[in-house]
C-alpha cells in the first residue's frame, strides 16, 4: 500500500469525488481483508470485519490527521474493526445457552472458539484488561507490521515509550500463549 499513489485519492475523495472514494476503497480492500484474516481466521469473520473497515474508512476519511501514513491510520481502523467483530462474535457466543446444543455446528460461532488466532485475541483482551496502552502499540506493531517509528507516530507516544510498552506487552502475550501448543503468531511474540 502505497502512501503516494493512495494520497490523492484520499485529497480527491475527502472533497466529495464518488469516483475517488470507490477506488481508494477498491486498492484498500485486498489489505484490510489481509490484515482482518490477521485476526479472524474463519475467512466470513474477516470479511464482514473488512467490510465494516471499508465502511469506516469511507466515512472518517475526514478524521485521517496526516500524522503518520494513510496506510498505517487504515491499520488502525481496520485493526481495531476487526478485534470488535471479535468481541461481537464471542459476546453473541456467550449469550447463546450453553445447555442446548444445536442440530448443525454454525461456523461462525465455531470461528470464535476454535482457531489458533483466537488465542491470540484472548491474549489481547487479557492485555487490554492490565496494560491497555499497550495493546494499540502491539498490534501496531506485530500484528499489523508497521515500523517503530510509525507506530509512535500514530499513537502519540515518544518512540521509547512505544519500544517499552511492545517489550511488556510481547512478554505478557508469550506468558498467556505458552499453554497453546499450536500457536504460529507473529514473529517477535
Amino acid at each position: 500500500m502505497d502512501d503516494q499513489e493512495l494520497l490523492p485519492l484520499v485529497e480527491r475523495a475527502r472533497a466529495g469525488d464518488p469516483d475517488a472514494l470507490d477506488d481508494l476503497l477498491r486498492r484498500l480492500r485486498p489489505h484490510v481483508v489481509r490484515r482482518c484474516a490477521a485476526f479472524l481466521p474463519y475467512a466470513h469473520d474477516a470479511e464482514e470485519a473488512a467490510q465494516e473497515a471499508l465502511l469506516l474508512v469511507a466515512q472518517k476519511l475526514d478524521t485521517y490527521s496526516g500524522r503518520g501514513s494513510f496506510g498505517g491510520w487504515v491499520t488502525v481502523v481496520t485493526s481495531n474493526t476487526a478485534r470488535q467483530v471479535y468481541r461481537s462474535l464471542r459476546r453473541r457466543f456467550d449469550e447463546q445457552s450453553r445447555d442446548v446444543l444445536p442440530d448443525a455446528v454454525d461456523p461462525r460461532t465455531t470461528s470464535v472458539i476454535a482457531g489458533t488466532r483466537i488465542d491470540l485475541l484472548e491474549a489481547l483482551e487479557q492485555l487490554e484488561r492490565t496494560h491497555p496502552a499497550a495493546v494499540e502499540a502491539f498490534v501496531l506493531r506485530d500484528l499489523g507490521t508497521l515500523p517503530y517509528e510509525e507506530v509512535a507516530a500514530l499513537t502519540g507516544a515518544p518512540l521509547g515509550t512505544v519500544k517499552a510498552r511492545i517489550h511488556a506487552a510481547r512478554r505478557e502475550v508469550r506468558e498467556k500463549l505458552r499453554d497453546v501448543d499450536n500457536f504460529s503468531g507473529p514473529a517477535g511474540i
